[in-house]
C-alpha cells in the first residue's frame, strides 16, 4: 500500500512552541538551517525512492527559492504551511484569507506548480473555526491535512474522522495524520514528536495497523529540524517544551531511513488522487460529529 509522506518545511525558530521566544521579527537575524536539512531529506528520499509532499512556510520559500525547485525537480509536491506559521485560531476570518492566497501564490510563483494542499501551523482547524475550509476551497487548494482527530494541550479535535472525509459541502478534502484506536480512543502515530518519543518497533506496528486492520493509507509528517541535533539550543523555555523539542533528534534521521525501508511512501496529491476527483464532484464523504450546543 502507498502511504503519503509529508514535511512541514520550518526552520527550528519557527515552531508554535518559540513564539514567546523569537518573534517573527527577529527571525531575518537567526541562521536559517532549513536548507542543508532539506537537501539531507531529498538526499534520502532519492535512496529509497520515495516521494513526498513539502508543506512550505512562505517566509522561507520567499529566501530559499532555488532549494524550492531543487524539490519540485526531485519529483516532490509542494503545498502550503501559510506564510508565517501563524495558528488559524489567533487569525481573523480575512486574516487567514490574505495569508492562505499570498502563500498559494508565492509557492506556484517560485516552484511552477499548481499548489492544491494546505496544512495550518500546529494543526489548528477544529471544531471552533471549519469556517477555514470553507475559504481553503475558496482560494483553490483541493485538500487539507489540518484537522488532528486526537486530544492533545494545544489542539485536536478527536471526534473527527480518523480518514479521509469531506468536512464541508465545498469540494475540499481532508486528510487527516494518522491515528491508531486503543480502549476506544485515538492515538497518535503519524510523526513528529511522537515518532521521537515512541521506540520505532511502536510507529511500524501502528502503521502496519493502520494498512491492515483499517485497510488505509498511512499519513505521516516530519520537521527537517528534527534530523539536525546540532541546532542551538534555547534558552528560557519550559522543561516540557524543551523535551519535546529535543527528544531524540540525534536518532531520527536513521529512524526515517529505516521507515522509508519498511513501507511505500508517495506524495500526498497521488495517494489521494481519486478520493480528490470523487470529492470534487460528489457530496461530503462523512459528516463531522457535532458536539452538543455546537453551530
Amino acid at each position: 500500500m502507498k502511504n503519503a509522506l509529508s514535511i512541514d518545511v520550518e526552520d527550528y525558530f519557527q515552531v508554535s512552541a518559540f513564539d514567546g521566544t523569537f518573534s517573527r521579527e527577529q527571525w531575518p537575524d537567526l541562521e536559517l538551517r532549513v536548507e542543508r536539512n532539506i537537501d539531507r531529506l531529498l538526499d534520502l528520499f532519492d535512496t529509497h525512492r520515495a516521494r513526498a509532499t513539502f508543506f512550505t512556510l512562505g517566509w522561507v520559500a520567499e529566501r530559499r527559492p532555488g532549494m524550492i525547485r531543487r524539490i519540485v525537480a526531485a519529483g516532490h509536491e509542494i503545498a502550503s504551511h501559510g506564510m508565517l506559521h501563524q495558528r488559524v485560531t489567533s487569525l481573523s476570518r480575512d486574516a487567514f484569507k490574505a495569508d492562505i492566497q499570498r502563500s498559494k501564490a508565492l509557492l506556484e510563483d517560485i516552484s511552477g506548480q499548481q499548489v492544491k494542499g494546505y496544512r495550518a501551523p500546529s494543526y489548528s482547524i477544529g471544531r471552533d473555526n471549519l469556517w477555514a475550509l470553507d475559504e481553503l476551497s475558496a482560494a483553490g487548494y483541493h485538500y487539507s491535512s489540518s484537522i488532528y482527530p486526537v486530544r492533545h494541550d494545544h489542539y485536536g479535535m478527536p471526534e473527527a474522522p480518523r480518514f479521509a472525509f469531506s468536512p464541508r459541502d465545498n469540494g475540499l478534502l481532508e486528510i487527516p495524520v494518522s491515528t491508531f484506536v486503543l480502549g476506544g480512543r485515538n492515538y497518535p502515530c503519524g510523526g513528529g514528536g511522537y515518532f521521537r518519543l515512541y521506540p520505532y518497533a511502536v510507529s511500524r506496528w501502528a502503521i502496519r495497523r493502520v494498512n491492515r486492520r483499517d485497510q488505509q493509507p498511512s499519513v505521516f509528517y516530519l520537521h527537517p529540524w528534527e534530523i539536525d541535533p546540532d541546532q542551538p539550543r534555547v534558552d528560557g523555555i519550559g522543561r516540557k517544551t524543551r523535551f519535546r523539542h529535543y527528544l531524540n533528534l540525534d536518532r531520527t534521521e536513521a529512524r526515517l531511513a529505516r521507515l522509508l525501508r519498511d513501507f511505500h511512501w508517495e506524495r500526498m496529491d497521488r495517494v489521494y488522487a481519486s478520493a480528490l476527483e470523487r470529492v470534487s464532484a460528489a457530496p461530503p464523504m462523512a459528516e463531522l460529529p457535532r458536539r452538543q450546543g455546537a453551530t
